[in-house]
Formats: structure tokens, sequence, C-alpha cells
């Protein structure tokens, strides 16, 4: 089912339950690895996913389609883990680098993330990676998400997106070139 057709489904109440039923069937698996790349742990971004999708529920009648809906849904999906990887420090007073390396430990530990030797260093290095670097990486090295669109999710210019892709594509290399000495 297209875009446009959930959406007149979802604006007439007799068939609200059914266009969403819809969306979340075509796009919980994309939202979901989307918060499972930047918050690794699976409860929490299974609770995120949930969390997205009750936003959607509650906002999409006033969705005003100045983006494609699968845009508006990874701005929120987006959101949702940086509210939540920056509650998790606050709460619990944790640098970045902590973050890191409690995420770091998760992955080593998921069997369902494991791949192999060279993915697993790969992912190390994303997670050392502050938020919204790893975000943009992301973004555009598994989604393959054009910059235009990223811009839209993430409401930062198209220059600034690239130029943040570019140092994170460097600390990588900077990490899995120091980890192969």
């Amino acid at each position: 089912m297209e875009d446009q057709e959930i959406l007149t489904q979802f604006r007439d109440p007799a068939t609200r339950n059914v266009a969403f039923n819809q969306l979340v069937r075509k796009y919980q698996s994309k939202v979901y690895w989307h918060v499972r790349k930047m918050v690794v742990d699976h409860d929490a971004a299974d609770d995120l996913t949930q969390d997205v999708f009750v936003k959607v529920w509650n906002h999409l009648e006033g969705f005003r389609q100045d983006a494609q809906l699968y845009t508006w849904l990874y701005r929120i999906a987006t959101n949702e883990c940086l509210s939540f990887l920056a509650s998790k420090r606050r709460r619990f007073l944790l640098p970045l680098h902590d973050v890191g390396a409690e995420l770091t430990a998760k992955l080593e530990t998921d069997h369902s993330l494991a791949g192999d030797e060279v993915e697993l260093k790969l992912q190390k290095a994303i997670l050392r990676l502050p938020d919204k670097q790893r975000l943009v990486f992301n973004l555009r090295y598994y989604d393959d998400m054009p910059y235009e669109q990223m811009a839209e999710v993430t409401g930062t210019s198209v220059g600034a997106l690239k130029a943040s892709y570019h140092h994170a594509v460097k600390k990588i290399e900077q990490y899995i070139n120091d980890s192969t000495d």
C-alpha cells in the first residue's frame, strides 16, 4: 500500500486502524533497525520502536506532508534515540565514552548482532562516534539515505551532514587502523 493511500485511509475513522496497521507493517522493521543501530540493545530498541509508533498514532492526523512519510517516521525515531541516549547519560551521570563502552559491551555479548571480526570492529568504531555523527554515518552507510533526505530527518544542513559523515569516516578508519596494529 502506498503512503498516500495509508494517509487517506487513516483520516477516515472507519479505516483508521487498518491504515495504521498497514503503516506499522510497512515501516516497523526499518524503524527498528534504525533505532537498534543507535542504541544496540534489543529490548531498548523494541521499546523505542513502540514509542515511535505511539507518537505516530497520536500525530499522524496532523501530518502536513511537508516531507515524505518515511522521512517523518525516521525523524521521530531519530529524536527518540537521541533523547534516550541523552537521558541515559544524565541518569547515570555517564560521560560519552562510558556510554560507548556500555554499548560496545552489549554488542560483544549480543549474538543476534554477531558478524565476522571485521564487522564487529566496524561496529565498535561506530559506537565510539558521538551520537549525531553515528546517526549520520548509519543513515548514509547502512540506509544509503541521500543527504537531502538526511537533512529533513535531522534538521541539519546538507553541508554540515557531509562534513559530519566525512569526520565519522575518518574516525572509523583511524580506529580500525589503530586496532589492527
